[in-house]
């Protein structure tokens, strides 16, 4: 039987997939409504995900990431410019 961290990750985990496949969608289709649908589904898809990260965190199921150091943005930075 799983635990409900695990139920939680599985779902967020779960959304997130969706939401990458909605990504993919909506630049693809040629369909003005269809492409409107998709991201509608995206959008609730992204208030799902946010509603149960919250959740999460509240039952200190994620600790959140620390911030980058300005070392680690500018590094970020130089990659990005030298690609």
């Amino acid at each position: 039987m799983l635990d409900e961290k695990t139920m939680v990750a599985d779902t967020l985990a779960g959304i997130n997939g969706e939401l990458v496949r909605y990504g993919e969608m909506i630049p693809q289709t040629e369909n003005m409504q269809l492409k409107q649908v998709l991201k509608q589904f995206r959008n609730q898809c992204e208030t799902s995900q946010e509603e149960i990260y919250q959740l999460a965190r509240s039952k200190q199921y994620y600790v959140p990431a620390a911030k980058a150091t300005a070392e680690e943005i500018q590094h970020v930075r130089s990659v990005l410019s030298q690609g």
